[in-house]
C-alpha cells in the first residue's frame, strides 16, 4: 500500500508539501500540486482520512439537522448547503428530527459524536435554553428559520411576523374584509410569527380576526384541503383566504376547483414560501418569497467563514421576505 513518503518520492517534493496538496493550501504552485496529485494517481494513493483528523483535530464533515428530508422546502436548502461546502471540500451527514424535541436532542448528539466540526440546525421543538448551552459547547452550531437574541451571531433567518403582514395586507388593500386564515402547526415558531404578521395587518386595516375562520393546519397540501373542506362547513361568508404556505393554499385550491369554483373571482387566495410548483398551475399564486436555499447557503458559508477560516465566505443573517403578486388574488366579487 503507497504511503505519503512514497508519494513524496515519486513527485520529488517534501512530506510538508504532500500535505499542504492533500490539505488545500493556497501557498502551493499550481505546477507542484499538479505534480502531487499525479503521483498519487500513479500510485494509487488515497489519504488516510481518520489520521487526518487526529493531526488536524477536524473531521472536514458539517452535520446537518432538519425536520424532514422531503418535500419542495427542505431539498433546496440541503442541496445549497451540500453545495457549498462541498466546494470547500467539506462533508455533509443529514439527519432529520421530525420536529420532535427528543429526536431533535437525539439527532445533535449523534452528530456531533461523529466528529462534526460544526452543526446547522433547523430544529423547532427544543428551547432556546437548550440552544444557548449548546452554543457555549466546543462544537459551533448556526441556525436556520430561527431567532435568538442571545446567539444572534449564528442565526440566519427570515422575517415571518413582516411575511404574514405582507400577505395579509395584499389580500386586504383589494377591499377584502371578510377572511379565513390557515395557518401552519402553531408549536413551529415561523408559523406563529406569521400569524403574527396577519392580525398585525388586520388591525391596521380595523378589521377583527375571526376565530371561526381559523383553522390550524401542517404546511402540507392536506393541511389546506382539510382546511377548505371545513371552512366549507362553517355557515359564515369569506371573499378570501391566507394560507401559511405555497402546499396548503395548493390543496385548498384544488378543493375549489373540484368544486367547480372559479379563483379568484369567487374566492382569493395568498399563500407563503415562493415554492416552484405553484408557478405553473392555474391560477398562478400570489405568494411571499421565502429564500430557503439562500439560508442554506448562508449558514454554510457561516461555517466555512468561522470554522474554516475562508476569507471568501460572506455571510448575511437576516433575510426580508418579498410579496409576489400573480393571478390568485383579486378585488372581492360582487
Amino acid at each position: 500500500m503507497a504511503t505519503i513518503y512514497d508519494v513524496s518520492v515519486l513527485a520529488g517534493v517534501s512530506l510538508a508539501t504532500v500535505s499542504r496538496v492533500m490539505n488545500n493550501n493556497t501557498k502551493v504552485s499550481e505546477k507542484t500540486r499538479q505534480k502531487v496529485l499525479s503521483a498519487m494517481d500513479q500510485l494509487g494513493y488515497r489519504p488516510n482520512t481518520i489520521a487526518q483528523s487526529l493531526a488536524s483535530s477536524r473531521s472536514n464533515s458539517v452535520g446537518v439537522l432538519v425536520s424532514q428530508l422531503d418535500g419542495p422546502y427542505y431539498g433546496p436548502m440541503m442541496t445549497e448547503i451540500e453545495t457549498a461546502l462541498r466546494a470547500g471540500n467539506k462533508h455533509v451527514i443529514i439527519a432529520a428530527d421530525h420536529s420532535v424535541e427528543s429526536q431533535e436532542k437525539d439527532g445533535v448528539e449523534f452528530l456531533m459524536s461523529r466528529g462534526c466540526d460544526a452543526l446547522i440546525l433547523d430544529v423547532e421543538a427544543v428551547d432556546d435554553e437548550y440552544l444557548i448551552n449548546l452554543h457555549k459547547g466546543n462544537t459551533p452550531i448556526v441556525l436556520i428559520n430561527r431567532y435568538i437574541e442571545e446567539i444572534s451571531d449564528c442565526c440566519v433567518y427570515l422575517d415571518n411576523e413582516l411575511g404574514g403582514y405582507l400577505a395579509t395586507k395584499h389580500i386586504l388593500s383589494q377591499g377584502h374584509t371578510d377572511l379565513a386564515y390557515v395557518s401552519g402547526p402553531l408549536y413551529k415558531l415561523d408559523a406563529q410569527d406569521r400569524l403574527l404578521g396577519h392580525k398585525r395587518a388586520l388591525k391596521e386595516f380595523n378589521v377583527d380576526f375571526d376565530k371561526t375562520l381559523f383553522y390550524e393546519g401542517n404546511f402540507r397540501e392536506f393541511g389546506g384541503s382539510d382546511a377548505m373542506n371545513h371552512l366549507f362547513t362553517i355557515d359564515k361568508p369569506f371573499t378570501a383566504v391566507v394560507c401559511a404556505s405555497d402546499q396548503m393554499a395548493s390543496g385548498a385550491i384544488a378543493v375549489c376547483l373540484e368544486k367547480g369554483m372559479k379563483i379568484p373571482e369567487e374566492l382569493s387566495f395568498v399563500g407563503y414560501d415562493n415554492i416552484p410548483f405553484p408557478q405553473y398551475i392555474s391560477p398562478k399564486l400570489t405568494t411571499v418569497n421565502n429564500p430557503i436555499h439562500e439560508m442554506g447557503k448562508m449558514a454554510a458559508f457561516w461555517v466555512l467563514k468561522h470554522v474554516y477560516n475562508d476569507p471568501k465566505a460572506i455571510v448575511e443573517n437576516t433575510f426580508i421576505p418579498q410579496l409576489i403578486v400573480r393571478d390568485s388574488a383579486t378585488s372581492p366579487h360582487k
